[in-house]
């Protein structure tokens, strides 16, 4: 029977392959150009966030947004990541661009190596559904500040038809990942007071095949705009969206 062990082993080997080879690097990052959206929502709530904040980017991987949390006056930031690869490219970067309060760790997600209260302001992308759901809420809870705020941008798995583009894909991603359901959103209440979600890219998903052209920007706006209006006239339309960004506060215990 495979072990939490076996899981994290599998995870840091396929993240530290992934993270070497820029051709695979490459083929995510045309498909994510239609996620400004929900990138432009998460980092205007950082922004707005981080001041004199001591902040934890879990799940840092490469391109760490640390960076710009520094820039936007965090008191500190602590990178995480299971990839050893991640974390040696993030560190270099900030040791040879000065960036004293910036600091990057290999460390497993489910079982953080911090006091309790020790965040103000934790953030990561795409990290929660490659983990076993209550012990990751668990450990955000225990390390998140009694008035502290977390934000994840992360996938969900309603979609039939990015559900199939999955299947098509495997070797883009791990055995182990669940994109994650409405009910797991429910079950972060166990360990939060409040939890928020905010849905993006369903529409905007028909830009796609237009990445690389002129008529990209245009499109993908008037995409998104339809996106607006359809997750909040149409609720049930929420779940078949490709992202959901996932604001959590007032930790439990």
């Amino acid at each position: 029977m495979a072990t939490a062990d076996d899981r994290t082993a599998r995870e840091a080997q396929f993240h530290d392959e992934a993270f070497s080879d820029q051709r695979r690097s490459h083929l995510w990052s045309s498909y994510y150009l239609v996620v400004r959206s929900s990138d432009r929502f998460y980092e205007r709530y950082l922004t707005e966030r981080c001041q004199g904040r001591e902040t934890l980017e879990y799940g840092c991987g490469m391109h760490s947004r640390a960076f710009l949390l520094a820039d936007r006056g965090a008191a500190s930031v602590t990178g995480i990541d299971i990839s050893p690869v991640a974390v040696e490219e993030e560190s270099t970067r900030a040791r040879r661009e000065g960036y004293e309060q910036v600091d990057f760790r290999v460390m497993n997600a489910e079982q953080l190596e911090f006091a309790d209260d020790s965040f103000d302001l934790i953030c990561g992308t795409s990290v929660i559904h490659h983990l076993e759901l209550d012990r990751a809420y668990a450990e955000l809870a225990r390390v998140l500040r009694p008035g502290g705020s977390a934000i994840f941008v992360e996938p969900l798995g309603h979609n039939p038809l990015i559900n199939l583009y999955r299947r098509r894909t495997p070797t883009l991603r791990t055995p182990d990942e669940h994109p994650l359901m409405m009910r797991d959103l429910t079950a972060a209440e166990r360990h939060f007071g409040v939890v928020r979600a905010r849905f993006f890219h369903l529409a905007s998903l028909l830009a796609v095949p237009l990445r690389g052209s002129a008529a990209f920007d245009n499109a993908l706006e008037l995409f998104e705009n339809t996106d607006r209006a359809l997750f909040r006239t149409l609720p049930f339309a929420r779940r078949y969206a490709w992202q959901v960004a996932i604001e959590l506060s007032r930790p439990a215990g």
